[in-house]
């Protein structure tokens, strides 16, 4: 399943609500943002309302304001005032917004955990990791820009309509009708028009990460097969129609820059030629008709603010989307850290049928794997072979009938009994970018540098290892592009020999070796059986040559 074909997709109002959720334990620092703001909105709109006021008192005599004195000192200290307010404003936001980046990509990467590996096989990596990073990253606007200045924007209005009220009553309403239009109605009809190419281009840039992704990985095929210029015509393809999506919510900004700037203008000269109308005809004075419309001009700061937002908006709540889709996606098979605990003596599989989707891999299968035993299982590829092993780690659940280890149905084991039971080694190792002592140890402190080389001996890999100029501190490179296919096997087997589980799953291990690689893993296996006669091994291969050592072997058709 892949995130951008099956996205589930809530409204903005919906997905904000979600996020404003995640701010509750910051809230004071987020309320102290919020006073600092509004605060620091109210010096700049009264630094020029107090200077408006003083050359007023100059033209009407009998107009006493606080004078020369006074004014002076008031409009540098509002000036400071105003720098030092809104740099505690923007510290308070960032320090909300990077704690909670840092609490959502925890979350993230539990949710991933628990999704895996049924949840993730065969998803788009590059919609994955576009998630993980840009998506994540897009939510700083909403928390550092967005909740607080909305909250900001709502009581510096309500403040300024009161004062404009104060000075002439239908003030406030041309006021508070300027403040919904510009804060409000022209970023909802912004918002409307770009939400869909919001979530596009969210969606497209995650498709365009995964080209280039198995572009990177497959460059080699690329280059042999001639393929490069068609490759490089997809992805400008690919690029230009981003791009475009890109230019459509350009256009959408410069027009709400346009409407709201425009908006601005003209309730300021609305509001000019209203009081000036109640001059003329006796109701206001001088003082109210010139300090009405400064205070008016000065005060759409906020909103502006507000209405910038949905340019940035449709993309970040596109983000937030894909974000809640992956943090509220079930998994198939869910963590039991609550449960029984059992010791290793042997596993069953009894009847069990499982299908991917509506076609069946098992029916009414059964098999015994006694403690001691090596088991091979053959058969054709897309017999259901490594789904026994996936089964076998609780992957996935069965569809009927019942999987055991020590007597107990594995859905009531506890998944960290399960997994300290299990070895699983895949046909294709994973070999991260690391030197070759972390790949074989996993990154894993507990375990020594004595113990990582005994486990690499038991592979036979620890003789190549120490050949080369700098042992097990070589690096492997992505994807361990430094070691041929056989070393990568080994490394894999060596972790399987580190962690020493009773219970050995081997799916196709030797399915990419030639026959030297083949027999030196199969001679690593036997020696390490020799050695612990309680493990018990399965080994999944469509060789029969593979199998020549099992005590048992499953036919799989």
């Amino acid at each position: 399943m892949e995130i951008s074909k099956r996205e589930k997709r809530r409204s903005a109002p919906v997905v904000m609500a979600k996020l404003i959720v995640i701010i509750k334990p910051l809230l004071p620092v987020m309320l102290l943002a919020i006073i600092l703001g509004v605060a620091g909105f109210l010096c700049a709109i009264f630094l020029t309302v107090f200077a408006a006021a003083e050359l007023v008192s100059f033209v009407q005599t009998d107009f006493l304001f606080w004078g020369k004195a006074f004014i002076f000192p008031l409009l540098i200290i509002l000036a400071v005032s105003r720098g030092i307010l809104h740099y505690g404003e923007q510290y308070c936001n960032h320090f909300i917004a990077f704690k909670l980046l840092a609490i959502i990509r925890h979350k993230v990467f539990a949710a991933l955990r628990r999704l895996c590996p049924a949840k993730l096989e065969g998803r788009d990596k590059g919609n994955l990791i576009s998630v993980i990073t840009s998506d994540i990253e897009l939510l700083e606007v909403f928390y550092a820009h967005t909740i607080s200045p909305v909250a900001i924007a709502l009581i510096v209005s309500v403040i300024m309509c009161a004062f404009l009220g104060n000075l002439y009553g239908p003030a406030a309403l041309i006021a508070a009708c300027a403040y919904l239009v510009v804060g409000l109605l022209i970023p909802l009809v912004n918002s409307r028009l770009g939400s869909s190419r919001g979530f596009t281009f969210r969606n497209e840039f995650g498709d365009l990460n995964s080209f280039v992704l198995a572009s990177l990985r497959g460059l080699d095929e690329t280059i042999q097969y001639g393929y490069g210029a068609k490759r490089q015509k997809q992805m400008e393809e690919k690029s230009t129609y981003l791009g475009r999506i890109q230019g459509e919510l350009n256009r959408f900004e410069a027009l709400q820059r346009a409407f709201t700037t425009g908006a601005i203008l003209l309730f300021s000269m609305g509001n000019f030629f209203f009081l000036f109308q109640a001059f003329s005809a006796g109701r206001i004075g001088l003082p109210e008709l010139v300090l009405g419309s400064v205070a008016m001009m000065g005060s759409f700061g906020p909103v502006i603010a507000l209405s910038n937002l949905s340019n940035n908006l449709n993309q970040t709540i596109a983000s937030g989307n894909r974000v809640l889709n992956l943090l509220e996606e079930k998994p198939v098979v869910e963590e039991l850290l609550e449960g029984r605990t059992v010791e290793f003596n042997g596993a069953s599989v009894e009847n069990v049928s499982f299908a991917y989707d509506k076609a069946d891999i098992l029916k009414d299968f059964s098999a015994a794997f006694s403690k001691g035993k090596l088991i091979g299982i053959h058969g054709e590829s897309g017999s259901g072979k490594s789904t026994l092993l996936k089964l076998l780690m609780r992957f996935w659940d069965v569809d009927k009938g019942s999987i055991r280890i020590g007597g107990e149905d594995i859905k009531t084991l506890r998944t960290e009994n399960l997994r300290a039971m299990q070895s699983y080694i895949t046909q294709d190792t994973y070999i991260f970018n690391g030197t070759i002592a972390q790949n074989i140890s996993l990154g894993a402190d507990c375990f020594t540098q004595a113990q990582v080389e005994e486990a690499a001996k038991k592979a036979s890999l620890h003789d190549f290892v120490v050949s080369l100029p700098k042992g097990y501190d070589t690096k492997t490179g992505e994807l361990g592009s430094s070691l041929s296919g056989g070393e990568r096997q080994r490394i894999g087997l060596a972790r399987a020999f580190l962690y020493d589980a009773p219970f050995m799953l081997l799916d196709e291990p030797t399915s990419n070796l030639d026959s030297l690689n083949e027999a030196v893993i199969l001679k690593s296996l036997k020696e390490e059986r020799e050695k612990d006669s309680s493990k018990t091994m399965v080994l999944v291969s469509h060789r029969k040559s593979t199998l020549a050592s099992a005590d048992e072997i499953f036919q799989f058709q």
